[in-house]
């Protein structure tokens, strides 16, 4: 019989080192700097290093943040845009403050623009017409409160023009404050139920709807204090962003 003469096929052994890794590096260095830039981008957008200064118009937010950053209190006008500057801390420490305009169809957008970079808020109110205001001054301290983005920032409560014989004490202004928030968060609540609230970026404000609103249910650092921006008395302020 012939003889059939197969011939042994040898496949070529791949020796490790003869391998390409460039496309696998270069794809890996690709995701690797991907999530570097997105880490970098996402920390940028919530740190959070401003003070905001925030109350209605007419309130002495800008005159305040005049004699705060420059050292000198201005004649000033109702604010269409922000003022920004810096506090210098006694340890050095370099603060921005925001001036947050007072207009309302101002700042609910200036308020928005600026939250998530918020560390801490001050709300000042004109003591002398706050009575007159207290609807207005309600509602807008009511939505940072109640703000998710602002909901757990310390808070301190300037309670302006302390000076002027009509003033109403920081403790006359917070009791009318709290009975006025119960009407605001009653219509807030309102409002939601004839929506879809599932996205809304408001927080129930307070213990329950069945208890009165007090400043003291509500989670997070708010204090009232007397100030006068005229007459440069606002230590309290100072030591509060000292603290910061």
């Amino acid at each position: 019989m012939e003889k059939i003469n197969r011939k042994s096929s040898t496949r070529p052994s791949i020796k490790l080192a003869d391998l390409d890794f460039t496309p696998v590096l270069i794809a890996l260095a690709v995701v690797l700097l991907t999530l570097v830039v997105l880490f970098l981008w996402k920390r940028k957008k919530t740190v959070r290093s401003a003070v905001l200064f925030t109350g209605l118009c007419d309130s002495g937010k800008t005159f305040l943040f005049s004699n705060l950053i420059l050292g000198s209190g201005r004649e000033t006008f109702t604010s269409i845009k922000e003022n920004v500057g810096f506090f210098k801390t006694e340890k050095g420490r370099e603060l921005k403050v925001v001036d947050v305009p007072g207009h309302e169809r101002l700042r609910g957008k200036f308020f928005d623009e600026y939250k998530n970079a918020a560390k801490a808020i001050v709300y000042l109110i004109d003591s002398v017409t706050v009575q007159k205001d207290i609807r207005d001054v309600a509602d807008f301290l009511y939505t940072i409160l109640a703000d998710k983005a602002t909901a757990k920032l310390p808070v301190i409560i300037l309670c302006n023009k302390q000076d002027e014989t009509l003033a109403k004490s920081e403790s006359a202004i917070k009791s009318m404050l709290e009975k006025e928030m119960n009407i605001v968060r009653q219509t807030r609540r309102n409002q939601l139920k004839s929506v879809d609230n599932s996205s809304s970026s408001e927080a129930f404000l307070g213990k329950s709807a069945n208890v009165d609103f007090e400043f003291d249910q509500v989670g997070q650092r708010i204090r009232f204090v007397p100030c006068s921006a005229k007459e440069t008395q606002y230590g309290e302020l100072t030591a509060f962003l000292e603290s910061l």
